[in-house]
């Protein structure tokens, strides 16, 4: 009797033990060519196991929603205030860093003249097609562009010329450019730089553009918040910030 409590409480202990070095992140797409970078380095030297959900951020939100477990977040700014908010993401977010909307043509197409808002407008009206990401799926940029081409009065034209982006890992904008179902593609420039055969020919130019904080945070209900806390650090050190830079965002 003796010997089976005892074995119990080892499987327990060890499971435990299992569950503290694993960490659950939810990770906005935007920012994984970063952590694609710097995750691996830190599970090997740590122990850790992370397990990564890839979406944007309102669909990451959906996720978080229904439950899943989650013990930090690695999103847009705006979410993990409304986390914060909510009381379900722990006090004092950590920006990381920043990234603009991008514009991109297949690799080897004509560039347009996108340098201006006024040459921008002319090269989308000019454009056979155009994708970005569809808001239905949690985008953050997708609302903003299609307010963009309100705002330039040519929303009427683009509707009838659009191509939507799922979003995520496997709905990349620059896909759509790449196997020539779009000639023009939008999104953030993080995420077009992740592919080879397409060429980023500028960002939204003037007040057309969108920055968006990508920032980190643990959640209240983490069952490894040590854990997620030093994953933040690790995304926060200075070494850190060459890599940002190379996938096309600024750091903070």
């Amino acid at each position: 009797m003796i010997r089976a409590l005892v074995l119990v409480l080892t499987l327990v202990a060890t499971a435990n033990a299992v569950r503290a070095a694993e960490v659950n992140a939810f990770v906005s797409t935007a920012i994984k060519s970063v952590t694609d970078e710097i995750l691996p380095p830190f599970e090997r030297s740590s122990g850790t196991t992370i397990h990564a959900l890839y979406s944007p951020p309102g669909a990451l939100l959906k996720h978080f929603e229904a439950g899943e477990p989650a013990d930090l977040f690695l999103t847009g700014a705006d979410a993990i205030d409304r986390l914060i908010v909510e009381g379900k993401v722990v006090p004092g977010r950590v920006d990381l860093a920043t990234v603009g909307i991008g514009i991109c043509v297949k690799k080897g197409a004509p560039h347009p003249d996108v340098s201006t808002p006024e040459a921008f407008k002319v090269a989308m009206l000019a454009a056979k097609n155009v994708a970005y990401v569809a808001p239905s799926g949690g985008s953050v940029t997708g609302p903003h562009i299609e307010a963009m081409f309100k705002k330039l009065g040519i929303a009427e034209q683009m509707a009838a010329k659009t191509v939507f982006a799922a979003g995520g890992p496997n709905g990349r904008v620059s896909v759509k450019v790449s196997s020539g179902e779009a000639e023009i593609g939008l999104q953030q420039a993080s995420e077009l730089l992740t592919n080879p055969d397409v060429d980023v020919i500028g960002m939204l130019p003037g007040d057309l553009q969108q920055i968006t904080v990508y920032s980190a945070g643990v959640t209240t209900s983490a069952r490894n918040a040590e854990g997620a806390k030093a994953i933040i650090a690790t995304m926060a050190a200075p070494s850190a910030k060459s890599v940002y830079k190379a996938k096309g965002m600024e750091p903070r």
